[in-house]
């Protein structure tokens, strides 16, 4: 049983911006639920449907609805995280350090930390066709790359990576943890 209300976070799967569902994470949802947390999986639009920024705006109104429902669940919007996988991390952190996202839906909800799980935060210049499709007309690449956008008012993040990961190579984490400590 809790007392009172229930820390929340949202957690964005991965699939390349390209595929998954969040039926597919209803496991993570469990365990997240299994240590007191009330968890969202949202799902999103994705490529071919959409290309950058569309993916983080749909993200962005996730989080629009948590702080307008969340309470109907247990949650406690001053205690909101994001947690994501792959690009589902590029995601939580690129919506926790660019705030134009969060403010377009008009949350004032904070952000209180993050968890990026094999992220790509540092992948410009665009190497494969999957990121090349779903960032490749952004106007300002570089601006698209979460290493780029760090800044003092970052909240505090945990970035985990496998090292020998093939598909997001480890020194997108380190690159981005660089930032975060400089």
């Amino acid at each position: 049983t809790m007392d009172g209300p229930a820390p929340v976070v949202m957690f964005i799967y991965g699939g390349g911006w390209a595929a998954g569902d969040r039926f597919e994470y209803d496991f993570v949802g469990r365990a997240f639920a299994a240590n007191g947390y009330v968890a969202v999986i949202p799902d999103y639009r994705k490529y071919p449907e959409v290309v950058y920024p569309d993916f983080l705006s749909d993200n962005a109104s996730a989080i629009k609805w948590i702080e307008q429902n969340i309470e109907l669940y247990g949650g406690d919007t001053s205690r909101f995280f994001l947690a994501g996988h792959s690009a589902g991390a590029y995601n939580s952190v690129m919506l926790a350090l660019d705030g134009s996202y969060l403010r377009e839906y008009g949350v004032t909800m904070p952000i209180r930390a993050v968890a990026g799980i094999s992220g790509p935060y540092n992948f410009y210049p665009f190497e494969y066709d999957e990121v090349r499709r779903a960032f490749g007309d952004a106007p300002n690449p570089e601006g698209t790359q979460p290493v780029n956008l760090v800044t003092a008012e970052a909240p505090p993040m945990f970035l985990v990576n496998g090292t020998s990961d093939p598909i997001v190579r480890p020194q997108n984490t380190d690159a981005m943890a660089q930032a975060l400590r400089a």
